[in-house]
């Protein structure tokens, strides 16, 4: 997984605590950059469905 091209959200500015994502073929990888060496792996289709729900607030209460 070091090859491949991680990328964090702009909005993390240059804070070193972010949440990382990367693709290779039909999978996607998350990680944390203060522990890369910890990832999870899904598919584009489980992510999508995950944001859609994130989009849509169903995972609020984690955040308060």
């Amino acid at each position: 997984m070091e090859k491949l091209n991680w990328q964090k959200s702009s909005y993390s500015g240059d804070a070193a605590d972010c949440v990382e994502i990367a693709a290779d073929g039909g999978l996607i990888h998350i990680r944390e950059s203060d522990d890369p060496a910890i990832a999870i792996t899904t598919t584009r289709a489980k992510l999508a469905a995950w944001l859609q729900g994130a989009k849509a607030g169903e995972f609020d209460r984690f955040t308060h």
